[in-house]
């Protein structure tokens, strides 16, 4: 008889205890698999169903973890009830790393620290608490901001008088724990990690359990507490609703209001801007590559503009393509809108369940209002498409407005510009005759970095480091069009740069792209 492979490569197994051919005996794993005599190995019966030897593989594994033999292949009385092998547990930085060098965030950090010179008490920033609905977890702008790090329900603090940051991190990731799951649930220190102070360079590391203490101890000498609630102006005391719509950082706000109810609280969401506000040459990189990534990945979707093309199937293609490109995630719900729901904004078509998927047809227009996320850094460009491959007369004219529309805004950009200026030159560019349909707001954009909305002061002039957005919409109810084009800019020492100039932004250009899917 000829051997089994698994003979050929174990062939001195020990019998199975009593107990486990028992339970082997019990089952049968496929057609034809009689129960194992009492006396033959477990590995003879391999050869019998070709479609179990991965069970079979698994079984000997745990069999020789869990039954350790002598010498002699008998296994030990002693040694029997040895439970399976724990998985080793995992370090925080197997998974992760800094996207950028220490010396990075220590710049970031000292930036924040010159906004508050003159200033007393501590800054305090909480990161995301880590868990996951099915989301990969993302951690929050701010911490990711000035540490780099993954780490769940952390913070970061500053002592304005010592000026040097400390971590409040818990002791071990909750995540990575399952106590009825020990294989799959490794386990992972993070305060104690030795790695940690070592590779974020950040030295000071504490028990998050001690950071109650600190608040405590801040809120009964009277400390003032710099913590950013997501929005500029005075801290109001937030209130309960019964049906709530509160974002992490009012929810933080509200913890921090009732827990520590005579706390002094000052807003930190300016000086947060400040420094946010101005991209350093690394995060201008990134934010290049996201740039990248959806101008591949709109190019990719236009080729599948067509009639009878459904909205849903265009953010298929253009989410795969982000993922294609090296995003991680799509940086907010793509908005993807066609004929008629192209007239109503985001807000709106979202307001129920099944509403963007109509399909589109010949004659009318697709607007993409997307972005890719690359490495944290999200982008944000919108384009219209015609569905035939062609705009008409009509079309053609109000697109050619709008875009020049953005166009005497980019071009008016430079150092010391304000967003009023910026908002009068819009103004005077549109016709008269189309004001009224087109968007009304500060200067037909929002900054952009960590998030499409990222912090900023509207009243402070324009520096070089600074990245926005310029998308005057266009909507006409009344001749049912509406049209949109948005691209990133970069405030340069010279002026601005279009960061999205590698996707067509005009009328023939955007023709000629459609031809290319061969219409």
């Amino acid at each position: 008889m000829v051997p089994t492979y698994w003979e050929t490569v174990v062939p001195a197994l020990p019998p199975l205890p009593t107990a486990a051919r028992s339970a082997i005996r019990g089952r049968r794993v496929c057609s034809g698999l009689r129960p194992l005599p009492p006396t033959e190995p477990m590995i003879r019966r391999t050869g019998l169903c070709p479609r179990v030897s991965r069970l079979a593989r698994s079984a000997l594994a745990l069999v020789s973890i869990a039954v350790p033999t002598s010498v002699s292949g008998q296994a030990n009385d002693e040694t029997r009830a040895v439970p399976a092998a724990q998985t080793p547990e995992e370090k925080f930085f197997d998974w992760t790393s800094l996207q950028f060098p220490v010396s990075e965030y220590h710049a970031r950090r000292a930036a924040l620290l010159e906004t508050l010179v003159g200033q007393v008490g501590v800054v305090l920033v909480t990161s995301g608490h880590g868990l996951s609905h099915g989301d990969t977890f993302r951690q929050a702008d701010d911490f990711m901001y000035l540490t780099g790090l993954e780490l769940p329900g952390s913070a970061l603090v500053f002592d304005l008088a010592r000026q040097q940051p400390i971590l409040y991190v818990p002791a071990r990731d909750f995540r990575f724990e399952g106590p009825g799951r020990p294989n799959d649930f490794p386990g992972r220190e993070l305060a104690s990690d030795p790695d940690l102070p070592r590779l974020s360079g950040i030295s000071d590391i504490r028990p998050l359990p001690e950071l109650r203490e600190a608040l405590e101890s801040w809120e009964e000498r009277g400390v003032t507490v710099h913590f950013n609630a997501g929005r500029p102006g005075q801290l109001r005391r937030v209130v309960t609703s019964l049906i709530p719509d509160w974002d992490p950082a009012l929810l933080s706000l509200y913890h921090l209001q009732n827990t520590y109810p005579r706390i002094r609280l000052q807003n930190l969401y300016e000086r947060v801007a400040r420094v946010r506000m101005i991209k350093s040459a690394r995060e201008i990189e990134a934010m290049r590559r996201s740039a990248r990534a959806t101008e591949a990945a709109i190019t990719t979707a236009a080729l599948r503009v067509a009639d009878g093309t459904t909205e849903r199937q265009l953010e298929a293609a253009f989410e795969g393509s982000c993922k294609e490109n090296g995003s991680q995630r799509i940086g907010f719900a793509s908005i993807i809108k066609s004929g008629p729901n192209s007239l109503w904004p985001w807000r709106v078509l979202a307001s129920h369940y099944d509403r963007r998927n109509r399909a589109m047809h010949d004659g009318e227009l697709v607007i993409f209002d997307v972005g890719c996320e690359v490495d944290f850094y999200i982008s944000d460009v919108g384009r219209t498409f015609p569905v035939s491959g062609r705009f008409t007369p009509a079309q053609r004219r109000i697109l050619s407005m709008e875009i020049g529309v953005a166009n005497a805004i980019i071009d008016a950009v430079r150092p010391g510009i304000t967003f009023s200026e910026l908002q009068e030159i819009a103004n005077a560019a549109i016709p008269e005759n189309h004001r009224r349909f087109m968007q009304t707001g500060l200067f037909f954009g929002h900054h952009i970095g960590l998030s499409s909305g990222d912090p900023n002061l509207s009243d402070l002039p324009l520096q070089p480091g600074m990245i926005f957005t310029v998308e005057p919409w266009y909507y006409n109810h009344e001749s049912n069009i509406s049209v949109f084009t948005e691209d990133e800019i970069l405030v340069t020492e010279e002026g601005a740069e279009i960061l999205t100039s590698g996707l067509p932004r005009t009328v023939e250009g955007l023709e000629a792209l459609m031809l290319k899917s061969g219409r």
